[in-house]
Formats: C-alpha cells, structure tokens, sequence
C-alpha cells in the first residue's frame, strides 16, 4: 500500500498536468481564433424571410446620412459593377447581381483582400428595398463611405468612394 504522502502527491502531479493542457488548450483556440475568425452562419433563404428588417437596421442605432452625390442612390437597375480604385486589385471589376457582396480577408468572402488594415468579415454590401446598402461587420479599422466612417448600414450613391482597409471601392454603372 502507498503512503497518503505518496497519494497526494500523484494526485498534485495530475492536477498539474491536468491544468497544463487546459491552457494549451485556451492557448490554441485563441490562435484558432485570431487566425480565421469567427465563423458567419448565413441564413437559408425560408429564413431570412422570417427574419425581421429591424434586425438588420436596429431602431436605436442612429442613422447616418449618406453624402449627396451628383450620381443618386445606386439602385439594382442603375448599378452594374463594383471597381477597385486603388489598393493591390486597382482596376479589377465585379458585377453585381441580387446577392449581398461580402469583404474581408476571409476565404469565403465575394472579394477577398489580403492587407493588414482588412478584417477577416470587414463589410457587406447587400441589396434592400432595390438600393444598395453598406454595412461595417464589426472591423476594426472601420469602413469609410466619402471619408465619414460607417457605424450603421447607409445608402451608396453612384460613384462614391467606399474605403476597406487600404482598398477603395466605386459603384459604378
């Protein structure tokens, strides 16, 4: 039979051990973490029906005004294509259609950039009540639309500047 002194001591020993990997464990989740990103569940389509607007444009939030632009509202009809006016895909066109249009360095967004001032989900670009609508995902840089930065989801005229990270945006007919 072991001596009690012996006992506590394993009992220490595993403990030790035990608390060990709990940390390792935090440890590489945080990395996990910090490397790609929260994961973004996106809503099936019977459920975004259901979901209300007001969830998208909180009432609280105050509203912030879009600058006036000579363009007008960039609606689905007067828009055709989103063009990078500066930043490392200067000149490359995406057309757009009837889906929102995610930017971030992630994998999974429509446009993906790759620079440090860029979130992993930095901003979304989405279609509501037929004009298009920029909203900041929470980055940590921000987003800027004609220099004023975005809190809540506002209105993109036609030929404003839309600024993520070092990448700067036009929407454009």
């Amino acid at each position: 039979m072991t001596n009690p002194s012996e006992l506590t001591l394993v009992v220490l020993q595993l403990g030790f051990l035990l608390l060990l990997w709990i940390f390792v464990f935090t440890i590489v989740y945080a990395l996990r973490s910090d490397l790609f990103g929260q994961r973004v569940r996106k809503l099936q389509p019977a459920q975004q029906a259901e979901a209300p607007v007001a969830a998208a444009f909180p009432a609280s939030a105050p509203t912030a005004a879009a600058p006036p632009q000579p363009g007008g509202q960039a609606t689905a009809e007067n828009a055709s294509k989103l063009v990078i006016t500066s930043g490392p895909k200067a000149g490359a066109e995406f057309p757009l259609g009837r889906d929102e249009i995610t930017i971030g360095r992630s994998s999974d967004s429509a446009i993906i950039i790759r620079d440090d001032y860029t979130s992993t989900h930095h901003a979304r670009l989405m279609l509501w009540n037929g004009g298009w609508m920029l909203q900041d995902l929470d980055s940590t840089n921000g987003t800027f639309l004609d220099g004023s930065r975005v809190t809540v989801p506002v209105p993109v005229p036609l030929g404003a500047t839309v600024k993520v990270g070092a990448t700067t945006f036009e929407l454009r007919r």
